[in-house]
């Protein structure tokens, strides 16, 4: 005898909480950054910490109003090489 399948409840799943794209972007970031510089993200959200205190105290007399530099230099490398 062959038996028919049985009518199952539904059952309605909350949605996901929607995220901001740019806490995403941000996250990305930082995951790109501990790769590149061979660390963890706690050391980049540091090094990022560390780098606005150090913004923030300064007086803002930059010429240019820039907050961060245009070239990075990693040990062993001149920075022709990385362009």
């Amino acid at each position: 005898m062959i038996r028919w399948p049985q009518k199952r409840s539904v059952v309605a799943l909350d949605p996901l909480p929607r995220v901001n794209p740019k806490i995403l972007q941000l996250q990305a970031a930082k995951e790109i950054l501990a790769e590149v510089f061979q660390v963890g993200v706690s050391d980049v959200e540091e090094m990022i910490l560390s780098r606005y205190e150090d913004v923030r105290y300064e007086d803002n007399s930059s010429e240019d109003g820039e907050l961060w530099t245009k070239e990075f230099q990693l040990e062993g490398r001149d920075s022709q090489s990385l362009a």
